[in-house]
């Protein structure tokens, strides 16, 4: 028997059908799972990995046990698991997995328990929990980690934050920072899954909406261009000048929260930081303003604060939508309670995106194995040749083929000497 704990082990067969219908879209993850299955690079290694567990997650860890791993797997969000996938995971490859969709803090800090005491010597994050967890609480497990990957920005964001403080006990890869996961999953990925969390939680027409994108990094910008490829009129928000002169030159307008609240039809954060929509916003906005949160923690809107200032709180006026009226008679509408709109009503990133960013997930770790003992406790960038190998596959999987250097051309970007 495999200790798990999963909603319903009789999901399995639909889990596997989900599983299955991802891996077409993953052929580089798959070219990696027959590398690491002829190399047994992480044979006996025990591995626990906090992540969302999606059909694309799935994928990853059955291509990490294919090269020999032992490895847990725990939810990185109470609302992101697709229960039938946790399920097929357990009964059909048996991989140990901890996660219910919608469960309480409570479990959820059960489940991230369970994936420490597996005693890890590698782990894998997707917002820094694992880590965290471990750096505090478990100074045993902590000396005897090799490393460990990082899957998001506020993950990256928390993890700098340790090595400057000098907490940072063990080398950790910024996978969210490489290129091939960051140009491609947050801007294409999370543009889409976020546009399509939204639509099936609310029914929502975009076209002719105002749509308030707080943040222009990679996945605001991912975000706003989907919503004005739909009809949108998208307002941006950011405190980054830079960021916020480049949305201006992308064509959308920019200005102050406080400015877009009483204007904007729905509200969309995608910055990584706390409390970006706060009451003070909240009691400006138009009657029927619906409200979400793309950035991984549910930190971003402030929920306690709009239960304070709301008179009255209906839950589920439909699947993933509360509604709060204001003492003005204004309701505002808040999805998926403020967690991951794109995994807590939707699917998450298409398959095709995440097979790039899980390639490179899957590649640092077999990094970390090879580099184990060489890698200072500070945050790593994800080495050059892995990013080339992941881009490379991906144009071939597509069809696509690109030019070469002439030797004349390599030698004139390596000198000098040549000018006008």
């Amino acid at each position: 028997m495999i200790n798990s704990d999963v909603k319903d082990k009789s999901l399995a067969p639909k889990g596997k059908l989900r599983i299955e219908w991802a891996e077409r879209d993953m052929p580089v993850l798959s070219q990696v799972k027959e590398k690491f299955a002829k190399s047994q690079v992480l044979k006996g290694k025990k591995m626990s990995a906090c992540l969302h567990v999606t059909a694309e997650t799935a994928n990853l860890v059955r291509a990490l046990k294919a090269g020999g791993a032992d490895i847990v797997l725990c939810a990185s969000n109470p609302l992101s698991t697709q229960d039938d996938v946790a399920a097929s995971l357990v009964v059909d490859y048996g991989i140990p997995v901890y996660a219910i969709k919608g469960e309480d803090n409570e479990t959820y800090f059960k489940h991230l328990t369970a994936a420490i005491e597996h005693s890890p010597v590698v782990t894998m994050d997707d917002g820094c929990d694992l880590v965290s967890a471990i750096s505090s609480k478990y100074p045993a497990i902590a000396k005897q980690i090799i490393g460990s990957m990082e899957e998001t920005t506020t993950g990256v964001i928390r993890l700098k934050a340790m090595e400057r403080d000098g907490v940072l006990k063990f080398p950790v890869i910024a996978v969210n920072d490489a290129q091939t996961k960051n140009l491609f999953d947050n801007r294409y990925g999370t543009g889409q899954s976020t546009l399509d969390g939204i639509i099936r939680a609310t029914d929502m027409l975009i076209a002719g909406k105002n749509v308030v994108v707080a943040g222009y990094g990679w996945c605001g910008k991912g975000f706003a261009l989907r919503a004005k490829g739909m009809g949108a009129n998208v307002i941006v928000t950011e405190v980054n000048p830079v960021r916020a002169i480049e949305a201006a030159m992308d064509g959308n307008l920019v200005m102050s929260m406080e400015a877009a609240a009483p204007i904007g039809d729905l509200f969309c954060t995608l910055t990584g930081d706390v409390h970006v929509i706060r009451p003070e916003h909240f009691s400006k906005m138009k009657d029927g303003a619906v409200v979400c949160n793309s950035g991984h923690f549910d930190v971003e809107l402030d929920i306690k604060g709009l239960r304070k200032l709301a008179k009255e709180e209906k839950k589920n006026v439909r699947n993933f939508v509360d509604q709060f009226i204001l003492p003005n008679g204004h309701s505002v509408y808040l999805l998926a309670e403020g967690r991951l709109v794109n995994l807590g009503a939707a699917e998450g990133h298409p398959a095709s995106v995440m097979d790039m960013s899980f390639s490179t997930q899957a590649l640092a770790t077999e990094f970390v194995i090879d580099n184990a003992g060489k890698l200072a406790n500070k945050v790593h960038n994800v080495p050059q040749e892995i990013e080339e190998w992941v881009a490379t596959a991906k144009l071939k999987s597509m069809g696509i083929t690109i030019d070469k250097l002439t030797p004349e051309q390599a030698k004139y970007l390596t000198s000098w000497q040549e000018g006008t």
